[in-house]
């Protein structure tokens, strides 16, 4: 462990050294980052696992640069070119980019212009030229002159002297460091359309003729570019003026006015133009674009964070629509646990006869299996078909809500739905995803590939890596956030506890096949490959309802059982009328359990926890319901108020579902009666709202929202 890297972390997010020193010597211990958040608060002060995460990759960038400073190091020692000043300056470099200019003039070269001349002789000529005190720099030139060097003339070996110099001006430090700040700092974003390609490219209509400085771009604007141009749309450059780059270079390089300057600025003007421009218009892109994908990213990673917290509906028996006019309404009848009972098909759309028969069919359905709910997928005839539920009357008690289905289709066709329902096809297994979605959406999305859930925003266009790897984080943590039942979970729930990893995670769900449901934590630790390590990760995050120890059930860790012992003890009652008796929780003085392994915050969260053992932190399940009679793009008017969910959030606005198979766009500026900076301040994913329609584009499909005054 590197304690300067420690420090460095430390300085940059404003925290102390200590704690990010245990949060590494956690890692480093194997422990995860839900287990250090939940169960290590006095080792890292409290710290959450957005700081824990952020750590993690802090570290992990400068141990890579460490990784590449050592690199070079090794490269220019081969190359015996590692002076004890240059070793200092390595070793002194704080960032990647000022190792790579240090080591750009020894970096192994492909062929340039400048090597060719320097193999022709003609760096002594470029040597006399660069000092620019040669009154007849043409005299001196043609010294040079050597056919047998394919020197043919005057002008070849002046021309061969320039790429010398321009290889010299492009490897100095100095004005690639100045250089690069007027470009940060003033760069210019343009972008055109490439002749011909108007009409092919109209999606990109609004950058056919786009200038604005780089260092203001919108992230979601860069990314549409960028998109513009793989196309071969739009072609962009980003560059500063191009007077305020060459003064720069001016004043580092050119000496008087005579006739040797006049050469190297010639020089000077070719180092800029194919040399310099060119790399640090890419860095700049470079930037730019890795920043647009970071806010790309959490954008994304903040919507599924909603979606996957989203209020279940709980242990209700379900009964799952997915609709379709033509090919009628697959149906599932879902026990409480999820568990398929029956399934069929209904035809609520075709004929009065058809819909008569679907009536009967969904009556006798509540009636045999006390339906509790009923969940429609809100694809293709899902406002049609939740009417045709609603006018069934049925008990007020059956709640009748729509569910958003993005994904299902997905689920259905994957091999986690073979697997589950290797006897069904793609439309039943797609009527069990959306009524499972309906009673813990949690459990049912992390099946699907997250990025074909739709809550994204440019995410085909940023790092995929990086993007994964965000969105596992936000699933593991949403998993182990709300904990899982072991003896109800299925494999891909298991596999996002933390500590735990697909084979561990298939040897739990064989051994309580071949043994029964487990009994109590500690059973786990009978599990092939589940050691004490991952008992220690995983053992706060699981759950065991029927256990015969209370806390078996909750987010207290094994870890602190003797402890809540004592704690009942000292109240003179058992473990489990410590939970279940608030009189007697009174009693505990957390004061008197204070110790150098224990500190305040984790007695905190036991207390807390055993007020509301294994609590779930999702909010309660509300109802919702669209406006009737408003089905299809044509019903809506201009000046409508209208209910309607979020569907997606961006950088520029919300999206919402009013109910027509069309998500409207309320942009940020129509978000609230104030100045909103970033949508997310204002509104939720799944969130109900009220929005006024201001303008309806039928043809375009584009409906343009306001929730200006309509806030609820």
């Amino acid at each position: 462990m590197d304690i300067l890297h420690i420090k460095t972390v430390a300085a940059d997010l404003k925290l102390q050294t200590q704690q990010v020193n245990s949060v590494a010597k956690l890692f480093a211990d194997g422990a995860t980052v839900p287990f250090i958040a939940r169960y290590r608060k006095e080792m890292t002060g409290s710290l959450d696992e957005v700081a824990i995460r952020e750590i993690e990759i802090r570290l992990e960038k400068l141990a890579s640069m460490e990784k590449r400073r050592q690199a070079i190091t090794e490269s220019l020692t081969e190359q015996k070119l590692l002076s004890a000043e240059l070793k200092q300056k390595l070793g002194a470099a704080i960032s990647l980019t000022e190792l790579e200019d240090l080591y750009l003039p020894y970096r192994p070269k492909r062929r340039t212009r400048a090597t060719v001349a320097r193999e022709r002789g003609l760096k002594p000529l470029a040597d006399i030229l660069f000092k620019q005190q040669e009154l007849e720099p043409a005299l001196r030139a043609q010294q040079f002159v050597n056919p047998a060097k394919e020197i043919n003339t005057l002008a070849d070996a002046l021309a061969g002297a320039r790429d010398i110099i321009a290889e010299k001006i492009n490897e100095d430090i100095n004005a690639r460091t100045r250089l690069r700040r007027i470009f940060i700092n003033d760069g210019e974003i343009k972008a055109v359309v490439i002749k011909g390609k108007e009409s092919e490219g109209i999606k990109f209509r609004d950058y056919f003729d786009w200038q604005e400085k780089s260092a203001r771009v919108a992230g979601h604007r860069l990314l549409a570019m960028l998109r513009g141009e793989r196309e071969k749309v739009l072609r962009i450059s980003i560059r500063p003026p191009l007077e305020k780059a060459q003064e720069i270079l001016k004043k580092r390089f050119l000496k008087g006015n005579g006739p040797s300057t006049a050469e190297v600025e010639t020089a000077l003007a070719d180092a800029y133009k194919r040399l310099l421009a060119p790399a640090l218009e890419n860095e700049l892109r470079q930037i730019l674009k890795d920043k647009a994908e970071a806010e790309a990213i959490s954008v994304f990673a903040a919507n599924l964070k909603e979606l996957l917290l989203a209020p279940p509906l709980g242990a209700k028996k379900v009964l799952a629509l997915d609709p379709g006019f033509r090919t009628g309404a697959k149906f599932a009848v879902l026990s409480a646990t999820g568990e398929l009972q029956e399934h069929g098909v209904i035809y609520p759309t075709t004929s009065d006869k058809a819909k008569s028969e679907a009536a009967k069919t969904v009556k006798d359905i509540c009636r045999r299996y006390a339906i509790e709910a009923i969940a429609i997928g809100n694809g293709t005839a899902g406002r049609e078909t939740e009417t045709f539920v609603r006018e069934l009357k049925l008990p007020e008690t059956v709640t009748i809500t729509m569910v958003n289905e993005a994904g299902a289709s997905v689920y259905s066709a994957s091999e986690i739905a073979r697997n589950e329902f290797p006897d069904h096809d793609i439309t039943v297994r797609g009527a069990v995803s959306i009524g499972r979605r309906l009673q813990d959406p949690l459990s049912e999305l992390i099946k699907i590939d997250a990025k074909a859930i739709g809550v994204g925003q440019y995410q085909h266009d940023v790092d995929q890596k990086h993007l994964q790897q965000r969105l596992d984080d936000v699933v593991i943590s949403c998993v182990n956030m709300v904990g899982v039942e072991v003896n109800q979970a299925s494999l891909q729930l298991l596999t996002y506890v933390a500590g735990l990893n697909p084979t561990i995670a298939r040897n739990i769900i064989k051994y309580r096949t071949e043994n029964n449901p487990f009994r109590k934590r500690k059973e786990l630790l009978k599990v092939p490959r589940l050691g004490p390590k991952a008992f220690e990760q995983a053992a706060g995050f699981l759950r065991i309802k029927e256990s015969t120890n209370p806390l078996d059930a909750s987010a207290v860790h094994p870890e602190n059982y003797e402890l809540v012992a004592k704690m009942a003890a000292d109240c003179g009652v058992s473990i489990k009328q410590l939970i279940t008796d608030e009189n007697a929780r009174q009693k505990i003085i957390i004061e008197n359990y204070l110790s150098s392994s224990v500190g305040r915050p984790t007695l905190d969260d036991i207390v807390a926890e055993l007020n509301r053992p294994g609590r779930d932190p999702r909010s309660g399940f509300v109802e919702f319901h669209f406006q009737d009679g408003i089905n299809e793009i044509s019903d809506l008017s201009i000046g409508m108020c209208l209910p309607g969910l979020i569907t997606n959030i961006t950088k520029f606005g919300a999206f919402v579902d009013i109910g027509v198979h069309q998500d409207g766009l309320v942009h940020i500026s129509q978000l609230a009666n104030r100045f909103v900076r970033d949508p997310s301040e204002v509104v939720k994913l799944g969130q109900a709202v009220m929005v006024t329609i201001m303008d309806v584009d039928q043809n375009r499909r584009r409906i343009a929202l306001s929730m200006k005054n309509n806030q609820t």
